[in-house]
């Protein structure tokens, strides 16, 4: 028997992924070189020389059982260490290779998380603008998603609608940043209200309130922005990480849990996300793929030109009209549409070859997000599209 659910989803598919079949089949047409593709947030900057060396030399001088073989459960011991050597120094938490779990990419590490501290019936709360595909993450536990609405003038959290929408059911709070879809990142100041907030509420109800912080952009931080690691200020925080963007790695899938390891269920936590892979098939990412980046833990591929990116469009469009918070990361900017119904808009930018998302799914209706990592020259020669576009609305 087909199940209803899945084939129901068919209906539902991603409207990121959706345009950007739209612009690869638009760039057979016109040139790729015409097509000014903001869809998707795939990196675009390259892979960096030391990983691929490492790669090439661990595949060729190594047993191949020892690369190709299948890891532990938890993930290849040596690796977990440097993960946990390298979390310690950067951030001044004492993690240890017991408060690590590999998985395969932020998705594996959220499918994880989400599992060992929420089930059927509670409720997950998280943040608008947020990653669309929360909603599946969450239902598929059979878990209730709440999305607080966003403050569109900061883009930090809503605390005033957030603590409304607070009870003992909620078991989670996601939270995202560096930010997919808005480029914001959570201050200091935000993450401390925050962490206090569940804090009291923890002891008011008497039960654990987890926090997940999901952080594949963790490293692409402009110049001069607060960004603190979430961890440092929560017990009972469960980091979600992929070298997915901060290596250019996104097609590898490899990434991280991270416990607390001030949470005294950490050790339990990282040994209980070994058992939950045997019920979602997301076990044993690839060794080769561990064993390398462990090798180049601490570094990043060269992520200046997306600050770069970020700053011509942020100029560009905000001289033509469009309303927009600067982005303090990521790849991503986010403007208001310059109609009500973003969708509309998005609709029309394509007859000047822009293909933006409608942020309708985001959960912010009325902005569009803007993936810009793609070329600079591509950046700079679609401010000539936009303000075509801008021209309509006059």
């Amino acid at each position: 028997m087909i199940v209803e659910e899945f084939k129901q989803m068919l209906s539902q598919k991603s409207v990121i992924r959706e345009l950007s079949e739209y612009a690869t089949e638009r760039a057979k047409q016109i040139g790729y070189e015409n097509v000014f593709d903001y869809s998707l947030g795939n990196p675009s900057v390259p892979v960096p020389q030391a990983f691929t060396d490492k790669l090439v030399g661990l595949a060729s001088s190594k047993d191949s059982m020892a690369v190709h073989g299948y890891s532990p459960s938890l993930g290849i011991t040596s690796v977990r260490e440097k993960v946990a050597a390298s979390l310690s120094r950067r951030f001044g938490v004492d993690y240890k290779k017991e408060h690590i779990f590999m998985t395969s990419g932020a998705a594996g590490a959220l499918a994880h998380a989400m599992r060992a501290v929420a089930t059927a019936g509670d409720e997950v709360i998280t943040f608008a603008p947020y990653f669309p595909e929360y909603t599946p993450y969450v239902h598929g536990l059979g878990a209730i998603l709440k999305v607080v609405p966003p403050d569109t003038e900061t883009l930090q959290i809503n605390f005033e609608a957030f603590e409304r929408m607070f009870s003992p059911k909620v078991a989670v709070v996601l939270i995202n940043t560096p930010n997919n879809p808005s480029g914001a990142v959570y201050s200091t100041e935000t993450i401390k209200k925050l962490a206090a907030f569940l804090a009291q509420k923890e002891k008011e109800y008497g039960h654990d309130i987890y926090l997940i912080s999901d952080e594949p952009y963790r490293e692409i931080v402009f110049n001069h922005v607060d960004a603190p690691f979430v961890a440092k200020y929560y017990t009972h925080t469960i980091t979600c990480y992929s070298f997915s963007k901060s290596l250019s790695l996104p097609g590898e899938r490899i990434g991280y849990v991270a416990v607390n390891p001030n949470n005294p269920n950490a050790a339990l936590i990282v040994n209980m996300c070994g058992q939950i892979s045997r019920g979602i098939g997301h076990n044993c990412p690839p060794s080769l793929i561990q064993l390398a980046v462990a090798e180049v833990i601490d570094m990043t591929a060269d992520l200046s030109v997306y600050e770069t990116n970020m700053n011509i469009l942020y100029d560009g469009l905000t001289k033509l009209g469009f309303s927009c918070v600067k982005p303090g990361g990521t790849f991503y900017i986010f403007p208001k549409a310059l109609e009500d119904d973003a969708v509309a808009f998005c609709k029309r930018a394509l007859n000047y070859d822009l293909i933006l998302v409608p942020a309708d799914s985001f959960g912010c209706p009325g902005y569009f997000r803007m993936a810009y990592c793609i070329p600079t020259e591509k950046v700079e020669r679609s401010l000539a599209a936009f303000e075509k576009l801008a021209k309509d609305y006059q």
